[in-house]
């Protein structure tokens, strides 16, 4: 049976290096078909992540945001051109389609206000709905940049390349208010799906897509073979998420933050809900992604540097992963505030 790792499992091996300063350190990653980014991390497509002001300023830092599809496509239109105001036109967004129902015209209509990269957005994408979905959309837009997920292994990996994927996202279940393992019993830890996605000879890029909390799960996701990540909860409750600022008994701002496969969120998206794999929770409100954005890149820059790499194709040559136990982990989170005086 295959042991299966997820980020608190492991550490990265400090080596020598000649980097004088971070900020000589290149973030960039190229992920195909003119998505070239300067910082490796892409806003989901979640109702309660990105809408276009989330696109707009995941672009200005550098990053990627991709529109999400949960409302009619003539509201998703909307965002998109919210997003390009005031731009120039000198942004990189993305959208999400679905496999079925009106997901051709959608992405034909996204296509044509100018969207850089189509997001094929499902939870199970290692799917013959996804086959017939990337053969369709490859066939209508060849030149166009097609992402498409989620799987977990280097099959179903392999299997969306060969179908028409350019970029894949990488895990199930793995999110922090998704209950897909233990609502259906499926799923590989985030590290793992990694380890195992980006053995693939085809020509594809990997986006670890799930369970993300801090920029040093984003430098061991990069270092374990992805091309980018995708996340959601980090930046829950910023002023670019979509929905309102609302206010607890205590004083507290917040907003809300939702998988997209849960009750709340099918119940508002379609007027019911099937299986039901992700919950609805409140966010902290917490101002301006931008400071968010800014602190993962120090930590970035700053993982690199221990690793002496100078790009993410450094960092995946040099990369040394060692295994912790339960003790190493603890002794590795700040711990001073459980010691008894």
């Amino acid at each position: 049976m295959l042991e299966a790792l997820t980020y608190d499992d492991v550490l990265l091996q400090p080596q020598y290096s000649e980097i004088r300063s971070r900020g000589d350190i290149d973030t960039s990653t190229d992920l195909g078909k003119l998505i070239n980014l300067g910082m490796p991390i892409i806003s989901s497509p979640m109702d309660t992540i990105t809408g276009g002001r989330m696109a707009a300023a995941m672009t200005r830092h550098g990053g990627l945001g991709i529109v999400h599809r949960y409302n009619t496509a003539e509201e998703q239109m909307l965002e998109i051109i919210k997003a390009y105001e005031n731009s120039n036109n000198k942004i990189i967004v993305g959208a999400a389609v679905g496999t079925s129902g009106d997901y051709l015209d959608r992405a034909r209509s996204l296509i044509s206000a100018g969207v850089n990269l189509i997001c094929v957005d499902v939870a199970h994408g290692h799917h013959v709905l996804m086959k017939e979905a990337l053969y369709n959309l490859r066939k209508m837009a060849p030149n166009l940049h097609i992402m498409a997920g989620n799987v977990a292994t280097l099959e179903g990996v392999n299997d969306l390349a060969d179908w028409g994927a350019d970029s894949i996202r990488c895990n199930i279940g793995g999110g922090s208010i998704c209950s897909t393992r233990t609502q259906t019993g499926h799923g590989l830890p985030g590290l793992q799906t990694i380890f195992e996605c980006s053995k693939t000879d085809r020509d594809v890029k990997i986006i670890a897509d799930g369970g993300i909390r801090n920029s040093g799960d984003i430098v061991k996701a990069l270092a374990a073979g992805a091309d980018a990540v995708m996340c959601g909860s980090l930046f829950a409750g910023t002023s670019q998420t979509p929905g309102k600022v609302f206010e607890g008994t205590n004083g507290a701002k917040y907003k809300v933050y939702r998988g997209m496969a849960s009750k709340e969120a099918q119940i508002e998206w379609r007027g019911k809900y099937s299986s039901f794999e992700g919950i609805s929770s409140r966010a902290p409100y917490r101002g301006d992604v931008r400071f968010i954005l800014e602190d993962l890149e120090r930590g970035i820059r700053s993982g690199l540097s221990y690793s002496g790499a100078h790009n993410l194709i450094d960092l995946q040559r040099k990369a040394k992963f060692v295994r912790q136990t339960t003790a190493g982990l603890g002794e590795s989170m700040t711990h001073i505030n459980t010691r008894k005086w």
